[in-house]
């Protein structure tokens, strides 16, 4: 594997350099900056600009819409991006349910759904975990009985991120309660706006509305809002969280983790030495920085994979793994970095997010991301589900 960009690579690289540079949105960056919480048309701001661009879906096919870039390319991107430190663009759309559609779907649900995915103009949600099936997601009881030509669902979703401003919502359904749980499910595209639709917030231990709870009482869907074939809807769910493992990883937004602990740790407070000085601490980061070395040599060869045409496999799970393992230990280092100025009730005073706040902005969402950060090794499938899968599809057992 030759790790070293070819000219046209580089020339690519100063392209994604200057355009974030130039066109990234200036109070996007101000809000950052400030600490404060993000809502959607702070996301979408950036998405808007990256759409006119034409380079929002870095992995779709050009014929969708995407931009054609190589492997090598779309790596390039990810880390500059990272060194910007932009926010991210939100997956459930472009990196999540767009590959099922675009993949699974009819000429139809690609025509209508695609472009505004792209455009930002559609904000989607997954409805898939329930409250007694997450890791076991196969275990799922929300129901969709037939009616003519809609479905009738109900039951209940939990964890869905983002709901409370999500247009559409892609959701696994049980269509099937005579056979073995993986073959009775579909996959439905629903309207947040239907009737039947009940989103009730979930209040994070960080204080924040990220995640929610979706009821579904007598909702009517269209039959045409159905990926794929009726009860065959496990395998869009597979291949989704396929996708979404290796997205999780975020070696290039983990390297820029690193180096604000580092930031934080060579700032010397009160005269006494930067925490930088402490050997413990020094172990630590370094044991950090070479497991995060040797994740993004696995990303590498992902991407060499993907470039060679293969989709996919058993490293999505390593990915996975060590990735969400690795953003949390940076959350750790980073809380242990700023000291008592994380504590969750400094947070701030008075009116607003981060009014007052006690001690210096670099610490303001130290303790309300480490608590936010738990989740990582749960989601997209959780590590203990992604070590069964790779000991399966790699050791055979």
């Amino acid at each position: 594997m030759d790790l070293n960009f070819t000219a046209e690579d580089l020339a690519f690289q100063a392209e994604a350099r200057a355009f974030i540079a130039a066109h990234y949105p200036p109070a996007l960056r101000a809000r950052q900056d400030r600490g404060e919480e993000l809502g959607k048309e702070d996301y979408l701001s950036w998405h808007r600009v990256l759409a006119k661009q034409g380079w929002v879906a870095p992995g779709w096919p050009v014929e969708y819409g995407g931009p054609g870039w190589t492997a090598t390319q779309r790596y390039i991107w990810s880390e500059e991006l990272a060194r910007a430190d932009t926010v991210p663009i939100l997956p459930f759309g472009i990196n999540m349910v767009a590959p099922v559609i675009y993949t699974f779907g009819t000429a139809a649900q690609k025509q209508r759904f695609l472009p505004r995915i792209l455009s930002g103009d559609d904000w989607w949600c997954q409805g898939y975990s329930e409250p007694g099936a997450g890791s076991d997601l196969a275990s799922l009881r929300t129901r969709a009985v037939r009616d003519g030509d809609h479905y009738v669902v109900n039951g209940q979703k939990t964890w869905t991120t983002l709901a409370q401003h999500a247009d559409w919502g892609f959701f696994l359904v049980r269509t099937d309660t005579t056979v073995k749980p993986q073959e009775g499910i579909s996959f439905l595209l629903i309207d947040m706006k239907t009737p039947g639709i009940t989103v009730r917030p979930i209040i994070t231990l960080g204080g924040e509305h990220e995640v929610n709870e979706v009821w579904l009482e007598d909702v009517r869907v269209p039959v045409d809002q159905r990926v794929h074939e009726e009860n065959k809807g496990w395998t869009c769910a597979k291949f989704l969280l396929a996708h979404e493992r290796t997205g999780i990883a975020g070696v290039a937004r983990s390297k820029r983790g690193v180096e604000r602990i580092k930031a934080i740790a060579r700032t010397e407070t009160d005269g006494d030495q930067p925490l930088i000085a402490d050997p413990f601490f020094r172990r630590k980061l370094a044991e950090l920085e070479v497991d995060l070395t040797a994740l993004e040599f696995t990303e590498l060869r992902t991407l060499a994979g993907e470039a060679a045409g293969k989709g996919p496999g058993p490293e999505s799970s390593l990915l996975k793994i060590k990735g969400t393992e690795i953003q949390q230990r940076i959350t750790e280092l980073a809380l242990e970095a700023v000291g008592h100025y994380g504590a969750p009730y400094f947070r701030g005073f008075g009116e607003g997010d981060n009014a007052h706040a006690i001690g210096p902005d670099y610490a303001r969402r130290a303790a309300p991301t480490y608590f936010n950060m738990r989740k990582t090794s749960i989601y997209g499938g959780s590590n203990e589900i992604q070590r069964n899968i790779i000991a399966k599809m790699v050791l055979g057992l």
